[in-house]
């Protein structure tokens, strides 16, 4: 299991005085990648557009270029707004498979100090049922500390 209090230090001294979103994405994706081994892809899609999510800084093999808020477990997240635990993607409604080996999947919201979502940070597994809520929210609570500051 990953040691979220070492991983949120790690984090906010990498990030400390860096306010460029893409920097701190992808030193969070690195991050947060190589902190547990049930984390086979981990990345962020960016909101570029209205109701779209493009690729963007990431860790393991090809995503999907573009997601749109209709769409998958990414775009579920983004469209509502809150956090997509998805032990079985085979059994999500419109899931999108960017990779075949992908077997679950965590998806979370990724916000800036005004509250407007900016992005979403997905970490797959190719393990069933990798993810918990403790994952989550330790998760969550590392990215607000970095974008809602």
């Amino acid at each position: 299991m990953t040691d979220y209090p070492s991983l949120a230090r790690t984090v906010a001294a990498l990030t400390e005085n860096e306010d460029d979103p893409v920097a701190l994405m992808a030193t969070l994706a690195c991050e947060i990648h190589h902190a547990d081994e049930r984390f086979d892809w981990t990345g962020f899609y960016r909101v570029t557009a209205p109701e779209l999510l493009k690729i963007g800084p990431y860790q393991g093999g090809h995503g999907c270029l573009t997601i749109p808020f209709s769409r998958g477990v990414c775009g579920a997240c983004a469209r509502t707004g809150t956090a997509q635990l998805v032990p079985d993607v085979e059994a999500f409604p419109g899931h999108i498979a960017c990779a075949s080996s992908t077997r679950s999947e965590l998806v979370l919201p990724v916000r800036d100090a005004s509250g407007a979502l900016i992005a979403v940070l997905d970490i797959d597994s190719d393990r069933p049922d990798a993810f918990t809520e403790e994952d989550a929210g330790a998760l969550q609570a590392i990215l607000d500390s970095v974008f809602a500051r």
